[in-house]
């Protein structure tokens, strides 16, 4: 079968079509013949190579978000499961391909009237987005700042705080364009990446959702009202400064804090919870997946080098 690997980490040319070996379940594992592949911040972090650490390799299959119909089963699970239309969740690797495998416990039963390319573009970032919220416990009537919100988590972290009652919510994003958008998906006032923009917007915020990192996030402390909260829920731009932490002491006495966040840390039922209620409100127009574009398997490296050039607006997703 097909599948997209990367040879060689770095810019997204190092990224190729394979054939590889069909997978074979294991006992609890499902296959998936995939209908779409979400094309996540993470996948781009893995392929630069700048996770460190983490023991990737070369010949490695990026994507971690499939949608699709089951094709097999493991022994252990009910072939009751075959041609049933699910969304899964692959691990940190392993969607980029015609046939995904993923284990029975990451596995959802998709609704009628959610389209696979839908699901890809709201099953891992609702629910992130929504964590990461209650993470920073944000009450009714908090300033929220979205930082890097034209990504499928930004996105769903503006519409769910806004409908959660927080405000105002503000977002920082690259243009007029993305900014008119997210006004349209609840977002009350629009900042350039350096955080600068609109006159009226609030000069600190109680909480910030950070999914850029990098460089400037001690800036972003620095915007923290008393008691403020940032919590990192992504690196997309590399990892903070070893020093980030001093801005927080120097403004010892506005008590701010920082904290991370990971999917990783919510127990599977919760998670699976929120996320079929994402899924249903999806369906009912509640909640908007925001698919940026369609692109063919074989295009992956392209889909790559669009994320590369911050031009992307919700989900890019891939179909074989």
């Amino acid at each position: 079968m097909r599948a997209v690997t990367i040879q060689r980490f770095g810019d997204p040319g190092g990224m190729t079509v394979s054939d590889v070996a069909a997978p074979v379940p294991a006992p609890d594992q499902v296959v998936i013949r995939t209908e779409a592949i979400g094309v996540g911040g993470v996948d781009a972090v893995i392929r630069r190579g700048t996770l460190g650490g983490d023991g990737f390799t070369e010949g490695h299959i990026p994507g971690s978000e499939v949608a699709g119909v089951v094709a097999a089963v493991g022994d252990e699970i009910d072939r009751s499961w075959i041609g049933r239309r699910v969304w899964a969740f692959t691990g940190t690797g392993g969607g980029y391909v015609e046939q995904a495998i993923a284990s029975i416990g990451d596995v959802m039963l998709l609704p009628d009237g959610l389209t696979s390319v839908d699901s890809v573009a709201i099953g891992s970032a609702a629910p992130v987005a929504h964590f990461a919220l209650r993470h920073a416990h944000v009450a009714p009537g908090e300033s929220v700042l979205v930082r890097g919100a034209a990504g499928s988590i930004g996105i769903a972290a503006v519409e769910l705080a806004a409908h959660g009652g927080a405000g105002p919510v503000a977002v920082t994003t690259s243009s007029h364009e993305r900014g008119r958008r997210l006004v349209e998906l609840g977002a009350t006032h629009v900042l350039d990446r350096s955080g600068a923009g609109e006159a009226d917007a609030p000069a600190s915020f109680d909480v910030i959702i950070d999914i850029v990192g990098g460089a400037d996030v001690p800036d972003f402390i620095d915007r923290l009202a008393p008691n403020g909260r940032l919590v990192l829920v992504g690196a997309v731009a590399g990892m903070p400064p070893a020093d980030f932490g001093m801005r927080l002491v120097r403004a010892f006495q506005q008590s701010r804090s920082v904290a991370t966040f990971s999917l990783d840390t919510v127990p599977t039922a919760d998670r699976d919870a929120a996320r079929a209620r994402f899924f249903e409100a999806a369906v009912a127009g509640e909640l908007h997946p925001v698919v940026h574009e369609v692109l063919p398997l074989e295009r992956a490296a392209d889909a790559h080098r669009e994320m590369d050039a911050g031009t992307v607006f919700g989900r890019i997703v891939l179909v074989p």
